[in-house]
């Protein structure tokens, strides 16, 4: 979808996010909904957390389809809930994709969509933020009780990724995507 310049309802914050297949994305959905109710967001793990743009959304998404190519397909595990202890976000661990996850973010956090984050790139996938303080404890462990209960895979493949931008009612509109390659050619470097 081409960027409309003219469109009042999207603000300055911009992403590049990977969403996640199904089931686990009905699942996650379900439970991010029980913990945060009338939450809007898909199922995803982010590679570019939200940022301000320096360019045009379209140079932005030419550098980054640019610094895409050649990046191979690669899996990720989702592991165990944990907390962010200063935000208390609560959020799914990743273990296998992780490092490939930190190298990409490395290798597209230049440019036109540089941005200085708040916190060090951690790959998860949040599943709720914005909580009252003292619900935290309890809300941690209704997840790690529904986690527990999934029954399927907690694998699955980051094969796509989509540009992302909010809105001032934190949704968010995908305005391009991008497929990784199938080969194994790396041009990402895990350091």
């Amino acid at each position: 979808m081409p960027y409309d310049r003219n469109c009042a309802d999207r603000i300055d914050s911009f992403a590049l996010v990977s969403y996640i297949p199904e089931p686990l994305a009905g699942f996650l959905d379900r439970l991010r909904q029980e913990l945060v109710p009338n939450c809007k967001l898909r199922a995803h793990i982010t590679a570019l957390p939200p940022r301000p743009l320096i360019s045009s959304p379209e140079a932005a998404w030419d550098q980054i389809s640019s610094d895409l190519a050649g990046i191979p397909r690669f899996e990720v595990e989702l592991t165990s809930i944990e907390v962010f202890p200063i935000s208390d976000v609560i959020y799914l661990g990743v273990g296998a994709g992780s490092e490939e996850l930190k190298a990409m973010h490395r290798k597209l956090n230049h440019g036109n969509v540089r941005f200085r984050e708040p916190f060090r790139y951690h790959p998860h996938v949040t599943l709720g933020q914005n909580l009252e303080a003292a619900r935290v404890g309890d809300l941690r462990k209704l997840a790690q009780t529904r986690w527990a209960a999934f029954p399927h895979s907690r694998h699955f493949s980051v094969e796509r990724l989509t540009f992302v931008q909010n809105t001032p009612q934190n949704t968010w509109v995908d305005l391009h995507e991008r497929s990784l390659t199938t080969g194994h050619n790396c041009d990402l470097v895990l350091l």
